[in-house]
């Protein structure tokens, strides 16, 4: 939502400067999210051409004797080269010195040579201050425009853009008044309430206008005025220069006039050029296949869920959202239908959002217009056209308006200080509350508080506390830190939860990283992997390859991994704990841990590994990487390994000789693995070596419950973990286990790992000798260890593989 401050002052008055309006917006819950301060209009002065001879090197150039005022250059004339085709003696523009930033350019100036000539500035297009297209020639001002002032002040360009984000719950402040109002009501001046218009009504609207819908919520209200004897044009430079500033581009007086409302009062309106209306006007449902010409020149194909405003000609508006090119006002138009309509917020959503319209007229539709200012607005509305336009109102017609009816909440002002802990007086909340605009009833520590038309947000004592709390100061609220219950805190998240944190930690350490993909995926792919059922497409999807409740999380893995692959990163090892569908019962609903892992993405990855003998030192991801993330999270997940079954062989989807089922036990499935199908792969357009697993984390049993001690509290060493390499001869039957068993056991405080990383067997060794390198970690505990520390622990390591195994330390 933006706006600028002189528009916000038409309807606050106040003294307080723009930090303090922003700093206040932003207390109140009107988050500032960009201020424009018009900085960059600042330099540019007001200056006179007094002389304009031809430049003696070209004939389009001229070279200018300019006159700016007595604060710049001392009052000397300054000598400027032109090739604007109006420039001459006596014209008056905007003058950019040097140092100057000209935000059409994008340059800084400086003093320059044009063939042979100096010049000490130059006279602005408006395209080269950024106000308009205009580029045949300088800015030409009035003769009384005053010399040596400051430009941006003249032309209105020195008013500040506040642009805030607004939360979709206050479409109050969808409106420049509503938050002029929001501000008077914390105390940062008064706000402005103009008089209703005093409208003289001639006839009556002529064109007939009837509801005929099956539920009335769908247009609850609407009011029509015919005005006669309009003369449309360009709306004046004011009403421009403001929808300029907040990005809208004006069309003519009668459609600027609408957008006008839009953001001034929140109200959207709609005109009719009465002559192109054929017949009386009627509020529908569309006929499927129905379509309209819309403003924005696209034709859109409606259904019955679109609300229309039609004639005997067809669709001329599509309700709430867009009106009809057909019927849409030009320089052409002398009688002029204003529209002043309620919609449903739920409809004018979804309509917007099947059709892909995005207008600030469904914008404020969707999140709730004021009821009451259905009529206003239309008189509003009305005396801007006679301001601007001319023309003879007629009386209105309003149909379906019943009114509205206030919600009231029971509202006890004990509320403000359980919820937020503020101490707020019970005269300071009901002040509160009456300067917000509600009616506070009664008397006490309880009262009855009638809700305004434009809060439909507001529906209980949670929201008059939060009104409460805004406006006398979230800043106010004092942090308490909790309170420390000195003992051990009972069991609080469920198991499901708790294995859901175990597994994601267990594959993160593994070296995957967790993504999110989407739940939604499109029919063909849930099909590929079992799903595809009725019961599980979305009645509104969000897009078209989104129709169906994911039945795998291991398609959005798969397609993630390609995008990765597409962009140069091919080796990606990607995890996801999150819910799986099989059908639309609760019951139906999975927990489940799956991964991928492409490329060289191995546990191993492309390090230090004997058996990664592939070119690159890399080797391809298989189907025991997937079976080994797929027990790691059975094992984190704290399951017997001892009880768990391997059974050859998964769903479709896998490579059938290369994939493996887990069983805890004949009947339950804890989960399946493998390397995935070329036909899967080939259908989702993936490609690389693959293979990935699920666990389903809610078919695993209860714990069952033993006696537990409270865990020690961790300690994490100072000093960095070092590590050392060691080769040793052995006899070609000593298993590598020993090895790792030998040398971790030489000093178990100090060594935290002992890795193989390389297997070798040749001649030079001798008959029946290997050679097994292993990497042993050394983490120091107390100190830093020194050079004897380290002779020392290499002596115990070698000894005792020695020892144990045979085995000789390799030159």
């Amino acid at each position: 939502m933006k706006f600028t401050l002189s528009w916000l002052k038409d309807h606050l008055e106040t003294d307080a400067t723009l930090d303090q309006i922003c700093e206040r917006l932003t207390a109140i819950g009107l988050e500032v999210e960009d201020v424009d301060d018009k900085a960059a209009y600042k330099p540019f002065v007001i200056a006179k051409i007094l002389t304009a001879e031809q430049h003696p090197e070209a004939d389009r150039l001229r070279v200018l004797s300019v006159d700016a005022g007595p604060d710049v250059n001392g009052g000397k004339p300054l000598q400027i080269v032109c090739g604007a085709p109006n420039a001459r003696a006596g014209l008056i523009g905007a003058l950019a010195r040097p140092g100057d930033y000209v935000p059409g350019l994008d340059v800084t100036l400086g003093v320059g040579k044009i063939r042979g000539v100096e010049s000490h500035g130059m006279m602005c297009s408006e395209k080269e201050l950024n106000m308009s297209d205009e580029h045949n020639g300088i800015i030409d001002l009035p003769e009384n425009a005053p010399v040596g002032t400051s430009f941006a002040a003249y032309a209105g360009l020195d008013d500040p853009i506040i642009e805030i984000n607004l939360t979709p719950n206050r479409p109050d402040c969808t409106s420049i008044y509503g938050i002029a109002r929001d501000l008077a009501a914390s105390g940062l001046g008064k706000l402005k309430v103009p008089a209703a218009p005093a409208l003289k009504l001639e006839g009556e609207t002529t064109v007939g206008l009837t509801i005929d819908l099956d539920d009335e919520k769908l247009c609850p209200g609407f009011g029509l005025r015919l005005v006669r004897g309009v003369k449309n044009g360009p709306s004046p430079a004011w009403m421009q220069t403001r929808l300029k500033a907040i990005g809208l581009r004006p069309i003519n007086a009668l459609v600027d006039i609408t957008n006008y409302m839009t953001f001034d009062q929140g109200r959207p309106m709609h005109v009719f050029d009465a002559a192109k209306v054929k017949g009386d006007l009627t509020v529908r449902r569309a006929v499927e296949g129905e379509t309209v010409l819309a403003l924005d020149t696209r034709e859109y194909k409606l259904g019955p869920n679109n609300v229309v405003i039609a004639d005997d000609n067809g669709v001329e508006s599509i309700g709430g959202i867009m009106g009809g090119e057909h019927s849409g006002c030009d320089e052409n138009t002398v009688d002029v239908l204003i529209e002043s309509a309620l919609w449903d917020p739920i409809n004018i959503a979804k309509s917007g959002r099947t059709l892909g319209i995005i207008t600030d007229a469904r914008y404020r539709f969707e999140r709730g217009v004021d009821p009451e200012y259905m009529v206003p607005g239309l008189d509003r509305t009305t005396q801007l056209v006679l301001d601007l336009c001319g023309g003879t109102p007629a009386k209105e017609k309003i149909v379906g308006y019943k009114g509205y009816e206030a919600k009231t909440v029971d509202f006890p002002f004990s509320e403000v200080k359980r919820l937020t802990g503020l101490e707020v007086s019970t005269d300071e909340s009901r002040e509160i509350l009456t300067r917000l605009g509600f009616s506070v009833e009664g008397s006490g520590e309880r009262v009855s508080v009638k809700v305004p038309s434009w809060r439909p947000d507001v529906d209980g004592k949670a929201d008059l506390v939060e009104e409460v709390m805004r406006i006398h100061g979230v800043d106010n609220i004092k942090p308490e830190p909790l309170e420390n219950l000195g003992t051990v805190n009972g069991k609080i998240l469920t198991t499901l939860q708790i294995r859901t944190r175990t597994a994601k930690r267990a594959l993160a350490s593994r070296g995957m990283l967790e993504a999110v993909t989407w739940s939604f995926i499109p029919e063909d792919q849930a099909k590929l992997f079992g799903g595809g059922s009725a019961a599980l497409k979305l009645a509104n999807p969000i897009a078209a390859d989104m129709s169906d409740m994911r039945p795998s999380l291991l398609p959005g893995l798969l397609t993630a991994a390609q995008r990765n692959a597409d962009k140069g990163f091919g080796d990606v090892a990607i995890f996801e704990v999150s819910g799986t569908y099989e059908n639309d019962t609760p019951e139906g609903q999975r927990r489940v841990a799956g991964g991928i892992r492409r490329g060289t993405a191995s546990i191993n990855g492309a390090g230090r590994m004997w058996s990664n003998t592939t070119k690159g030192g890399g080797k391809p991801v298989d189907v025991y990487d997937a079976k080994a993330d797929a027990l790691a999270v059975i094992e984190a997940c704290g399951l017997p390994m001892g009880n768990v079954q391997i059974e050859q062989g998964g769903p479709s989807w896998y490579h059938p000789g290369r994939s493996g089922t887990i069983k805890m036990g004949p009947k339950v499935i804890l989960g399946t693995f493998g390397e995935f199908h070329p036909k899967t792969l080939a259908a989702l357009d993936v490609s690389g070596a693959l293979a990935g697993f699920e666990i389903y984390l809610d078919a695993m049993a209860e714990p069952k419950k033993k006696a537990t001690r409270t865990k020690p509290g961790l300690e994490l060493s100072p000093f960095q973990v070092v590590k050392r390499d060691f080769a040793f001869v052995v006899g070609s039957q000593v298993e590598a286990g020993a090895i790792v068993k030998a040398a971790a056991s030489a000093d178990r405080k100090l060594i935290t790992g002992v890795n193989v990383f390389d297997v070798f067997e040749g001649a030079s060794l001798g008959e029946g000798k290997k050679s097994i390198a292993i990497e042993v970690l050394i983490q120091p505990v107390d100190k830093t260890l020194t050079d004897e520390d380290f002779e020392a622990l290499t002596g115990k390591i070698v000894a005792n593989v020695e020892k144990t195994t045979g085995g000789v330390l390799r030159a």
